[in-house]
């Protein structure tokens, strides 16, 4: 997951930096026989594992990025990674309870993450969304949906499509990356919303001239 280069909040920060890289071999790496067909589906077991990992510790959190997506009838085509929210201040807790599934669990530079490994794909830890620390507010509002027949939390139409706007810069702006998850969300996103939170970023406000343009989206009334 993409994040905008904001400075991490207090909390964040402390808890990434009490945590340290784990030790020992992990027990769920995939043994040479065992892969899954293809990269999309080796990525769908790893979130599976990990979802099931985080509820038996019963640990809130929420699936985002592009295997969200895909929860919420978008295409297959999953990118590098599995990534989750969790609130800052469970941080240490859900790294432990993965470090006991015998999975390696790090501390980047980037200290509004973490990194996990689980069946030989990687995995994000996001304590922070649309440059805001993970919340109750925001967990609470994740809607619950089988991921290849494992139901798990999963981040609203609005808040993927807000974390995907919030990360919009002059020094990342890959529209191209964004439209296909756009287009595949419409229907589902509170764009009126998106609307008053970013029309007033240069970048957000681009990218949803752009959807206008492209008919994804209705214009907004006015000239702009």
């Amino acid at each position: 997951m993409t994040r905008n280069a904001k400075g991490p909040t207090p909390d964040s920060r402390e808890s990434v930096a009490r945590l340290r890289p784990a030790g020992g071999a992990p027990h769920h790496e995939v043994r040479a026989g065992e892969l899954p067909p293809d990269l999309n589906q080796a990525i769908l077991e790893a979130t599976k594992q990990l979802a099931a990992i985080l509820k038996r510790g019963g640990h809130a959190f929420a699936l985002a990025g592009s295997v969200a997506v895909y929860a919420h009838g978008g295409a297959g085509n999953l990118q590098h990674d599995a990534d989750f929210c969790v609130r800052p201040e469970d941080a240490e807790a859900v790294a432990a309870t993965l470090e006991e599934a015998g999975l390696p669990v790090f501390a980047p530079p980037e200290d509004w993450l973490l990194k996990a490994k689980c069946l030989g794909q990687d995995i994000d830890l996001i304590l922070e969304v649309a440059n805001e620390p993970v919340t109750p507010e925001l967990l609470g509002r994740a809607v619950d949906l089988p991921v290849d027949s494992v139901h798990m939390p999963v981040l609203t139409p609005t808040d993927l499509m807000r974390s995907l706007l919030a990360a919009f810069s002059e020094h990342h702006c890959d529209f191209g990356a964004v439209l296909p998850i756009a287009r595949q969300l419409r229907e589902r996103v509170d764009w009126p919303a998106l609307r008053r939170e970013y029309g007033h970023s240069p970048m957000p406000d681009t990218f949803l001239y752009l959807l206008e343009r492209l008919g994804v989206i209705a214009a907004q009334g006015g000239p702009r």
